[in-house]
């Protein structure tokens, strides 16, 4: 599946493209009305200059041989309508556009000139104004048999080019040094009647590491409309390997609304998503966000976010909590780097962070911090490179537990990156893609149960149907 990409630009403008782009010509024919009713009235007959049936058009011949006329058939629909079919067919589509129009404006019901400008209009990426001129021309009673089953095929065409639908199925094999997220230290520091004691950690509590298979099945569907964008996903993304403790199961949804706004974007966003850990149900998550995109300039676009998200950790309700998001960033596009074809794509953004909890008797209390985010995507060969990172830091607000640390308060910085490599891999099908994921997680905590240090290194496939 797939389909051509429109522009919001072009749903923007989609239901006004027909009145605002004839104000010139209506100008124009408004003086020639006026002023050269004589001229006008002087059109020769065109009929020589029609293609002959049966024979390969010369259009470039008939765009010279009608140019000439045009002060003589200022008042003439026909004239424009076959000067139009010329300039469309030979590729000069802003002048198709501009004499198709004049030919409508003297003659709204030429059919001729109905078919060549939603043409023309589709061609120029004006997808709603193609349908709305072409579904004109279905409604008409006079086409010609041979000519009405094309039509109707056109609109179904073009109409399916504003539902667009992708199934992705992901098969990677990794290795992770730390299966079940451990602590990294082996010892914990506890605090018992004001003195400090080391712990040794059970075994069963210490990290973890081995190969494991990853797989992962989306599926995405997105739906045009004149004025917004509807984009539907689901996912289900699992993890095995020998420790089955740590086997993950996730499920997640989501459902966007984009609506463009003359040069701004608007973007109402919710989903929800299901967490199984070791064969057991551990979190579901629920959100709801409003993302704003005013103007930019021709390289990079501001970008603000607002969210919010409840959490329910399943037997554990005094963890339950709702955290709120506020973030500042930007999207830029660059040239590619390293003399490679393509852009440069870079998001970063700055998030202040509140997680509140619901329960009022979870350790810590209440959390605040931030987040600091970068990603990069960069061409590389017949492939891509693309680079996330992380950093987030929060800091509870209550101390967490008399027996660690002396009963401080726990404070966490947590960083991670994510480089991925992907490259088609036409060897196994036209849309299979090569994947190598490095992953790399530290978390620093003045509590040694919160200090974590994950590496994963996988590589495997990607179709896309």
């Amino acid at each position: 599946m797939g389909g051509y990409n429109f522009p919001l630009s072009e749903i923007r403008k989609s239901k006004a493209v027909l009145r605002n782009s004839m104000r010139t010509p209506q100008l124009l024919v408004l003086i020639a009305v006026l002023f050269l009713p004589a001229v006008a009235r002087a059109c020769p007959t065109l009929a020589p200059y029609y293609p002959i049936p049966g024979q390969t058009a010369d259009w470039q011949s008939v765009d010279r041989a009608l140019a000439p006329l045009l002060s003589e058939c200022l008042l003439s629909s026909e004239y424009f309508a076959l000067r139009g079919a010329a300039q469309l067919n030979t590729g000069q589509l802003t002048d198709a556009l501009e004499s198709l129009e004049r030919a409508l404006l003297l003659e709204p019901e030429n059919g001729a000139a109905q078919i060549d400008y939603a043409l023309a209009l589709f061609e120029s990426g004006q997808l709603f104004a193609a349908l709305e001129v072409n579904e004109r021309l279905i409604e008409r009673n006079d086409l010609p048999p041979g000519l009405a089953p094309a039509i109707r095929q056109r609109q179904s065409n073009w109409r399916d080019l504003t539902r667009d639908g992708e199934v992705q199925l992901d098969l990677l094999l990794g290795y992770d040094n730390n299966l079940n997220a451990a602590p990294a230290d082996e010892q914990l520091t506890l605090t018992l009647s004001g003195e400090s004691i080391l712990l040794t950690l059970n075994p069963e509590f210490q990290p973890v590491s081995g190969p494991y298979v990853n797989f992962r099945s989306a599926g995405r569907y997105r739906f045009l409309a004149p004025n917004h964008q509807h984009n539907f996903s689901a996912s289900v993304r699992g993890r095995v390997s020998e420790d089955t403790k740590s086997d993950l199961l996730q499920f997640s949804a989501r459902y966007n609304l984009l609506r463009p706004d003359q040069n701004n974007a608007w973007q109402l966003q919710t989903g929800v998503n299901q967490l199984f850990y070791g064969g057991s149900s551990l979190f579901t998550g629920s959100d709801l966000g409003l993302r704003y995109q005013p103007p930019g300039d021709e390289q990079c676009r501001p970008d603000f976010l607002a969210a919010v998200q409840f959490q329910h950790f399943h037997g554990q309700a005094q963890l339950d909590a709702v955290e709120t998001k506020l973030s500042a960033g930007g999207l830029c596009d660059f040239p590619a780097m390293f003399n490679a074809e393509g852009r440069q794509r870079v998001s970063f953004g700055l998030s202040l962070l509140r997680n509140d909890n619901l329960d009022g008797n979870r350790l810590g209390g209440d959390r605040r911090g931030w987040q600091l985010n970068f990603d990069w995507q960069q061409p590389l060969g017949d492939g891509a490179i693309y680079a996330q990172l992380n950093h987030t830091r929060q800091r509870d607000g209550q101390p967490y537990s008399a027996l660690l640390s002396n009963n401080s308060i726990r404070r966490q910085n947590r960083s991670y990156m994510l480089l991925q490599y992907r490259k088609p891999a036409h060897f196994f099908g036209e849309n299979s893609t090569l994947m190598i994921n490095l992953y790399h997680q530290y978390q620093q905590s003045n509590i040694d149960l919160f200090k974590i240090v994950d590496t994963t290194i996988e590589a495997g496939l990607s179709f896309r149907f």
